[in-house]
């Protein structure tokens, strides 16, 4: 029998380009056989800022049924994928501040030893997509975890370029996610689940 393989998807999502691609990355990781928890961070923006935007308004209903992440989700997961869109070429505030309560659980090595994996989405082509990856892949060094990225090693990795997660250009939110993105998704989903299984398997879990 192979492996049983839980899988979180963590993410912050404004005007829900990131959650399209969230709930993409979490039926595929389903389907590739992992037990999946799909969760949002918690907002820190101020009402009067998100009401200056229909589109963030709106995802914000549209999410209010997602549990928000805790950090029993990470002791949980064999593997966590975090998804945040760039902010300045960096992860935003609210996943940031997810990622800064989980002291505790680095301070006792809960955080080292599974898989993890990113995805972002930005304004721009090339608006701070791969520093934002890069950004986010220094703190799970600092966990001590296995990062799983899609690299070059899929014919579709050539189309949308990015070996360091799976990204899209949102433009000024005119830009829906395409199939481009979503195939560059599963890609990610299924390379994380079978290393994560892989890796679980050969370490007697």
């Amino acid at each position: 029998m192979p492996a049983s393989v839980n899988v979180a998807v963590i993410y912050y999502s404004a005007t829900g380009t990131i959650t399209t691609m969230a709930k993409a990355i979490a039926r595929d990781a389903e389907a590739a056989g992992a037990a999946v928890r799909l969760r949002r961070v918690a907002e820190l923006a101020p009402q009067s800022a998100i009401d200056t935007n229909p589109a963030w308004v709106a995802n914000i209903e549209a999410t209010a049924d997602i549990p928000e992440a805790t950090p029993d989700d990470m002791i949980w997961a064999d593997a966590v994928i975090f998804g945040s869109p760039t902010r300045y070429g960096n992860v935003t505030a609210q996943l940031k501040q997810f990622l800064d309560t989980l002291g505790g659980l680095w301070q006792q090595g809960q955080l080292a030893d599974k898989i993890y994996s990113g995805f972002t989405a930005s304004a721009t082509l090339h608006g701070g997509q791969e520093t934002t990856l890069l950004a986010l892949y220094n703190t799970i060094h600092h966990f001590g975890g296995i990062l799983v990225t899609p690299g070059y090693t899929h014919e579709s990795k050539f189309v949308d370029g990015n070996p360091y997660g799976t990204s899209h250009v949102s433009g000024a939110g005119d830009l829906p996610v395409n199939e481009q993105t979503l195939t560059a998704a599963r890609v990610q989903a299924e390379r994380v689940v079978r290393f994560t299984r892989a890796i679980k398997a050969g370490l007697g879990g």
